[in-house]
């Protein structure tokens, strides 16, 4: 088991970036702390916050992401990598040291009023979780969709929390103008799996609620069944699309995993504590899936994998999505009521 609770990764994997890594003698004579790892938000000075997407197989003009590391703690999470040009690690550190762009509203205002600004889909959560637990004090999702609600600017949202739920009154808003969908991210229904798998991300049953109530709101709702692992948690996948369903779900989408990097290491770390007798299947499938590899980067394979299983998996998502009335894609979001006002201009009536 892990010796620091709640937590996805058990180490921190050396940085590929830095020249040096200093490890602790495994015999020196140290004594444990048993302490919860306390996770450290620090500031990001940066002055822009549009990230425009240039990849094909990715269906948004610029991602918006207030935070960078995630707290969820998924060990498998691709964007692991990314911290370690932060000069942090993918384990620990990604989980533990948040980085956060706290005028994140403030620079999406000025960016949305500029008169160079081309109109575009964005996406929160392409790369780390808008709306991971810090969210719930700091409110800088709910301040950047209070940006977009009044210049009607499209949005997707993908999270793992319930907690997209109290921002219903500007994802309401920004649903007048067909300008917003939302998937919950939903890789298992089994709590103690999730609860393993995503240490710090709401229950299962918490995201489907959160579906309800989206869709009771008039907000575009559906499921992002991501990622499949194949051997762990593939198998769940009409069960996931059944009970969306259910709840009020109206689009499907879902992506196979894959381990750039270090995360290959991080998830091989947590199959060893939690499922060692698994790890050589789902490590085995995973490279079938991956050309070989646990990793590829090609537009398109990468999300969905090749081979017989890739295929399989691809084939059972549509045929539930048919069963069940999924679209297998989002609402087509319109920019036509884009309207760009000056920083600060409210309301005219």
């Amino acid at each position: 088991m892990s010796s620091h609770r709640g937590r996805g990764s058990d180490s921190n994997p050396a940085n590929r970036f830095e020249a040096m890594r200093v490890e602790v003698d495994e015999d020196a004579w140290v004594d444990a702390d048993e302490r919860p790892l306390r996770t450290e938000f620090l500031a990001d000075d940066s002055r822009s916050i549009l990230a425009k997407n240039d990849a094909e197989d990715l269906s948004f003009d610029y991602g918006v992401n207030p935070y960078r590391g995630c707290e969820h703690g998924c060990s498998y999470c691709y964007a692991r990598t990314y911290h370690e040009y932060l000069g942090y690690s993918a384990g620990l550190d990604f989980e533990s040291k948040i980085v956060v762009k706290r005028n994140a509203p403030a620079l999406l205002e000025e960016a949305l009023a500029k008169p160079g600004y081309r109109v575009g889909k964005i996406s929160m959560s392409g790369v780390t979780d808008c709306y991971q637990p810090v969210e719930r004090k700091l409110e800088l999702t709910r301040g950047c969709l209070g940006v977009m609600a009044r210049f009607r600017q499209p949005v997707v949202i993908i999270t793992k929390n319930a907690l997209v739920t109290r921002d219903l009154d500007h994802l309401a808003e920004l649903a007048r103008w067909n300008a917003v969908a939302v998937y919950l991210s939903i890789t298992t229904l089994d709590p103690k799996l999730a609860r393993i798998l995503e240490p710090r991300a709401a229950s299962p049953r918490a995201r489907l609620e959160a579906i309800s109530k989206l869709a009771e709101a008039g907000v575009p709702c559906g499921v992002s069944a991501a990622p499949m692992i194949p051997g762990l948690n593939d198998d769940e996948l009409p069960a996931i699309l059944e009970e969306v369903k259910q709840a009020g779900g109206s689009f499907a989408a879902y992506s196979t995993v894959r381990l750039p990097g270090a995360v290959a290491d991080v998830f091989g770390g947590w199959l060893d504590r939690h499922m060692p007798d698994r790890k050589d299947k789902v490590l085995g499938r995973i490279r079938a899936a991956q050309g070989g590899a646990l990793n590829r980067s090609e537009p398109g394979a990468r999300m969905r994998g090749t081979g017989a299983g890739a295929e399989a998996l691809r084939t059972l998502f549509h045929a539930c999505c048919r069963r069940h009335g999924l679209r297998p894609s989002p609402p087509a979001l319109t920019t036509e009521h884009f309207r760009r006002l000056s920083p600060g201009q409210g309301e005219l009536f």
